[in-house]
């Protein structure tokens, strides 16, 4: 075996041509410490015997007792007679000047916006999906994802779109993602390409989406919502807008008729292009989910979709609707095997099943929290229409939210307020309070504390 890289038996190679040179027995005691500062000898591991060593090294057994001998006056190594001997030292016990790696603890509630109930992953479903996709997909099919994603999936969700969303699309129209964000990251820079620098952003929205826009290149203007959603009226001078219509984050405003037929006529006005992004318009408890802007004017509306909210963000799908006259470099794809998962589970019902299940548990879930919240604090108010994963808190008063913020973290309860989205922060007393990934049984517990916390800080306190 070369000089320069002696396996030790157990995979761990050392490098005995070191630039210092000197006697072998140097160079091997070197090489030991390397390897055991580097953690690839642990706190522990038995070191081969001298003998069975010098016989890998081709060299005498005096010079492997002399590295070894070294190393033990070093305390790296301890021996005994009749027994192994063994490192004594890593780097994790010597590193007194490190920090001690923190790892944050998940809250006992988490009331923060952003996430569907895991727990109700459909993993049995999903993981036959997988299994049929992998017992018969032809093997050509395991090279590179194919540009744009897999026809397949394009064929299915083109179908679902126009299904279930009222889109007007092709399966040539139907980009496959790794996601919103990454969907919108490639529009914007296509409108950076063509000369539209500056896009309007609702105000407040999710920071994610404003962030995406600018790291493409363009200048993000807040626009203000609300009641009725986006204010139209305030797009002058632009060409370009993102917006949330089927269900606004975090107002939870619904774009209202007249504003829709709005939005459209300014897009055509402009020749410009609405970036719709069709966030939580599964879940609505009310009535049935109003369609796209998209479906009205789908020369004008790029619509951007995921299974982050109705699935998992985990598994980091999502697609974006172009108008045919807009194209844009590709997208980061996810894995072809995932994307065809995706297709079986929708072409035999799982996805609409799924849909209907959590929809049942959502609308309970924001039931009970609704009533918990007027229980314990009557004085409140709660806006939003009954969709989506989240509603808007209003407490009474003018109390301090990002102080309410910090001490309920501290107590093990996550809140997120309303000034976390916007651009410009007001201070006002509204918390954004999500319930997608709350387990039933600590929706009462969750607001008693939260109530608890309101009525230590006074509400009032400023």
């Amino acid at each position: 075996m070369p000089e320069s890289q002696t396996n030790l038996g157990w995979d761990v190679l050392l490098d005995l041509s070191g630039p210092d040179g000197g006697p072998r027995h140097e160079r091997l005691a070197r090489a030991l410490r390397a390897a055991i500062r580097d953690g690839a000898l642990p706190l522990g591991t038995a070191l081969p015997p001298s003998r069975a060593l010098a016989a890998d090294l081709s060299c005498s057994r005096w010079l492997v007792t002399q590295a070894y001998a070294q190393l033990i006056a070093e305390g790296y190594l301890t021996a005994r007679t009749g027994a192994a001997t063994r490192v004594s030292w890593s780097p994790e016990r010597d590193d007194r000047s490190a920090p001690a790696r923190q790892v944050a603890e998940p809250p006992r509630y988490d009331l923060a916006p952003g996430l569907p109930d895991l727990r109700a992953f459909p993993r049995r479903r999903w993981a036959d999906a997988v299994r049929d996709v992998l017992t018969t997909l032809p093997h050509q099919e395991f090279g590179l994802p194919p540009h744009g994603g897999h026809p397949r999936l394009r064929a299915v969700m083109a179908e679902y779109l126009r299904r279930c969303r009222g889109v007007t699309t092709t399966p040539n129209d139907v980009t496959i993602c790794a996601g919103v964000t990454e969907g919108v990251t490639q529009v914007c820079r296509a409108l950076v390409a063509a000369g539209i620098t500056r896009i309007g952003v609702e105000d407040p929205s999710w920071g994610r989406t404003r962030q995406a826009a600018a790291a493409a290149g363009m200048d993000v203007v807040p626009v203000p919502v609300d009641d009725d959603g986006l204010r139209v009226d305030r797009l002058g001078g632009l060409r370009a807008v993102i917006v949330t219509p089927a269900h606004q984050f975090p107002t939870g405003t619904v774009l209202a008729p007249a504003r829709r037929s709005a939005l459209v006529e300014w897009a055509r006005d402009v020749d410009g292009l609405v970036l719709e992004d069709d966030y939580d318009a599964e879940f609505r408890y009310d009535r049935r989910p109003v369609g796209t802007v998209q479906g009205m004017a789908p020369a004008h509306v790029a619509l951007f979709g995921s299974v982050s909210k109705t699935l998992s963000p985990a598994l980091g799908i999502g697609w974006y609707v172009l108008p045919p006259a807009w194209t844009c470099a590709a997208a980061a794809t996810p894995p072809v095997v995932d994307q065809l998962a995706l297709a079986t589970f929708v072409e035999r019902g799982g996805y609409d099943r799924q849909l209907r299940a959590v929809r049942l548990r959502y609308r309970a879930r924001r039931d009970a929290l609704v009533a918990a919240l007027a229980a314990h604090l009557p004085d409140a108010r709660i806006t939003g229409v009954a969709a989506g994963l989240h509603l808007l808190l209003h407490l009474p008063g003018t109390p301090d939210t990002a102080s309410l913020v910090r001490r309920a973290a501290a107590e093990g309860l996550r809140l997120v307020d309303l000034d976390t989205y916007r651009g410009t922060p007001e201070r006002d007393s509204t918390l954004v309070l999500g319930y997608g990934n709350l387990a039933d049984s600590a929706v009462g517990p969750a607001v008693t504390l939260l109530a608890a916390l309101c009525d230590g800080g006074h509400l009032t306190s400023r």
